[in-house]
């Protein structure tokens, strides 16, 4: 029978599956799509503009950003995660720091623009994280995040067929929480109380469901690499989509 993968976040290891790189590899083309439209919404532009990437991970999204245009800080807990951004850079210019979430260390009215990724859903401190974001926040500036809905079905996935199924499994038990994971009517109260206004929603999800599953157990047998996952789940937005497991959102602070 073969060996069951080792889970483990913010590893590079030939033998580790890494369930946060790999959401961040399938997220990334959705993100930066979203991302662009609220740009474009807000007549915001990149070059000139400074960005905060908070829960950056390996830094994939900060070099997104940075491709656009932006001056990037790419901001992440783990400081194993901080190490592989750096080994990853590419000469962007981007600025790593490793640092909580909810304890962010610059000076109000930093940044232009924060991008909350992989961490509204894990934090038990949502009001903290907001509030962090929104003072190093300029007034009128842009809070762009994505984050997982509580329904029945993000917990049959995010609960169950990843953290849980033995097939499946990308994270480590624990990792999320029906607690953790918030409806969009309550981030945008969350929101509300931390000066940032709530501007939309927008709905996004694997094209095939099915080619998601597939996909997971083809890479903890080990026959497709990270790299490989991206096409196979093929993340599509669908704005006027209601957002059954996974949605992304921007919000503006409030001058």
């Amino acid at each position: 029978m073969p060996t069951a993968p080792r889970i483990e976040l913010d590893s590079a290891a030939s033998a580790a599956v890494d369930g946060r790189h790999i959401r961040a590899l399938t997220f990334q083309s959705v993100r930066l799509e979203y991302l662009r439209q609220v740009l474009s919404e807000l007549s915001l532009a990149a070059a000139g503009s400074r960005a905060l990437v908070v829960g950056s991970g390996r830094g994939l999204l900060a070099r997104g950003l940075a491709r656009l245009g932006f001056e990037v800080v790419a901001a992440d807990a783990s400081l194993a995660a901080t190490a592989l951004a750096l080994d990853a850079d590419d000469g962007l210019g981007i600025t790593y720091v490793t640092t909580p979430a909810e304890e962010l260390d610059w000076p109000d009215g930093s940044f232009d623009l924060v991008y909350c990724a992989d961490t509204l859903e894990i934090t038990e401190r949502l009001d903290a994280v907001l509030a962090q974001a929104a003072r190093v926040l300029r007034p009128d500036g842009a809070f762009v995040y994505d984050t997982v809905n509580r329904t029945p079905a993000s917990r049959l996935i995010y609960l169950g067929a990843f953290q849980a199924f033995p097939g499946t499994r990308i994270m480590p038990r624990g990792r999320y929480a029906a607690r953790r994971l918030r409806r969009p009517a309550e981030l945008a109260q969350a929101l509300d109380r931390a000066g940032l206004s709530a501007k939309d929603v927008s709905a996004f999800k694997p094209r095939n469901v099915r080619s998601l599953m597939h996909a997971t157990r083809r890479r903890r047998r080990g026959t497709l690499t990270d790299e490989q996952l991206p096409e196979l789940v093929d993340m599509v937005l669908e704005p006027d989509g209601n957002p059954v497991v996974t949605y992304l959102g921007h919000a503006i602070h409030r001058a």
